[in-house]
């Protein structure tokens, strides 16, 4: 789940001016007017998720010359704010009011539809722009490694995640959701999104924007129990506790904690940082004490159940006798070395079988490489730079998770994609961006589009897209009706 809030006080954050900045680095603005149209500054961006439109926003707030290009290679915009962020979360999804703002600006245009690396290359990217900012994020999710990972009913959160938010690549994913049983290995906020999406009453997901497809294979399903899975204890779960207080007033779905995994936990957290100690205290009242008088009553009602299940490691996906769907998995019994973070999980030697017919693996998402003109860190999933500065590439820059990896929360992606625009400014004040040498921008680039036949989308083409999302949705009484179809998509703007 993607959400607003930081985790820490690492960052300042000056609500009121519009920006943030790490601690101690000035923010340098260009406000002095520029005589001749050479002194424009030409800068790409490669992404339309939170890191491209913050890395946008900044530039564009504090060089009052420079002009954006922002190019996404599906035809709508946003990322993972219209693709990741839970349906039944409409509120984060208002950094989509900010980002508008920003595409509306008469210095920033919107190329969707345009696929850098196929469609155009970074070189040619190059070529056309004095900058060039990689903010692709995450594109692909971490494997497990396991035998039978590619089995019938075996999934990524990722992929599960964007067949109910209607991201056109999981459209067709067909979950088979006939299994009583749920298995998702990971206890992270995505972990607790695909659960909770899985258990919540028809009533409530009919009012969110998730998927007409998802939605009707969700209603036609026979799960009552997911389990969440994590390979170390309580002290080490990686999701927040507006998920897991979401999770313990979820209508018509009881917990299922072990007391035994929460025995002794009370004096641990003592001196742990106040985030962590709040959130180990809700899953101790949930697992050991009396419920209130609203648990009480949700839970004696409740036909479905979840449940965590801590130190098991999954070895095996175990399959049917036909050997081509998943009927279970089997995992280690694990044990702590060392405590808090850093603990790590070590084999038992005991072994688990748990019977479940879909497995969901939700591990971590990670990023790509965008050829070979890029420098790539294939063992940490990002693009080697220095406050966003591609190393060994001048000119080349990145923002968000392709800089520093799949963490964080949208905040974080902010004050992170600020830092890179910054590093952009000072190289331009510094004259390390020849902007005496003119480029053309985009209108070196549409010829290149032209002549391989590809027909970009412009942001008021996706507001046409937008309006017609909306009034299907007015229609079937929910924010809005995903179009999950590109193809669809441009034909509904004429191309």
């Amino acid at each position: 789940m993607l959400q607003l809030w930081p985790k820490g006080r690492a960052f300042v954050i000056v609500k009121a001016a519009g920006l943030a900045c790490h601690v101690g680095r000035k923010i340098s603005s260009f406000k002095r007017p520029l005589s001749t149209s050479e002194r424009v500054p030409r800068i790409c961006i490669v992404g339309s998720g939170p890191a491209g439109f913050y890395t946008a926003q900044h530039l564009l707030k504090h060089h009052k010359l420079a002009r954006v290009d922002i190019y996404e290679k599906l035809p709508v915009p946003f990322g993972l704010v219209r693709f990741g962020v839970a349906p039944d979360h409409p509120e984060v999804k208002n950094v989509i009011n900010t980002f508008t703002q920003t595409a509306q600006s008469d210095r920033c245009s919107y190329y969707g539809n345009v696929t850098v690396g196929k469609d155009v290359t970074v070189e040619e990217l190059q070529q056309a722009y004095h900058a060039v900012v990689l903010s692709y994020g995450a594109e692909d999710n971490r494997i497990l490694g396991i035998p039978g990972e590619n089995l019938s009913g075996v999934y990524s959160a990722r992929a599960f995640v964007g067949w109910y938010n209607g991201l056109p690549e999981n459209r067709d994913l067909k979950p088979d959701l006939s299994s009583k049983t749920v298995l998702v290995l990971g206890q992270g906020n995505v972990a607790l999104d695909v659960a909770r999406i899985l258990l919540t009453p028809l009533d409530l997901l009919r009012k969110t924007d998730i998927t007409e497809g998802s939605l009707a294979a969700i209603a036609s399903s026979k799960v009552k129990r997911v389990w969440l899975v994590g390979r170390r204890g309580p002290l080490q779960v990686a999701f927040t506790i507006k998920e897991l207080r979401e999770m313990v007033n979820l209508p018509g779905a009881r917990p299922i904690l072990d007391p035994a995994d929460f025995a002794g936990l009370r004096d641990a957290i003592k001196d742990v940082p106040r985030p962590r100690k709040r959130l180990t205290e809700l899953m101790i009242k949930t697992a050991l004490e009396k419920p209130g008088e609203k648990e009480a009553k949700i839970w004696a009602s409740a036909t479905r159940e979840w449940g965590l299940k801590f130190l098991r490691s999954p070895l095996e996906i175990l399959p049917t006798a036909d050997g081509k769907r998943a009927r279970g998995i089997r995992m280690a019994v694990t044990r702590l070395e060392g405590s808090g973070e850093s603990a790590t999980a070590v084999p038992t030697g005991e072994v688990e079988e748990l019977e479940c017919g879909l497995i969901l693996s939700s591990i971590g998402y990670r990023s790509l490489p965008l050829g070979s003109s890029v420098p790539f860190d294939r063992k940490h999933g990002i693009i080697p730079n220095h406050l966003g500065r591609v190393q060994g590439v001048p000119g080349l820059y990145c923002s968000g998770w392709v800089k520093r990896g799949p963490t964080g929360v949208i905040i974080t992606t902010m004050n992170d994609s600020f830092d890179t625009a910054q590093s952009v400014l000072e190289d331009l004040q510094a004259g390390m961006l020849n902007v005496s040498n003119t480029k053309e921008g985009f209108e070196s680039v549409r010829s290149i589009l032209q002549s391989r036949g590809v027909h970009p989308v412009s942001f008021s083409d996706w507001e046409k897209i937008d309006a017609a999302e909306v009034a299907r949705g007015q229609l079937a009484g929910k924010p809005r009706e995903k179009i999950v179809d590109p193809q669809e998509m441009l034909q509904l703007i004429g191309h």
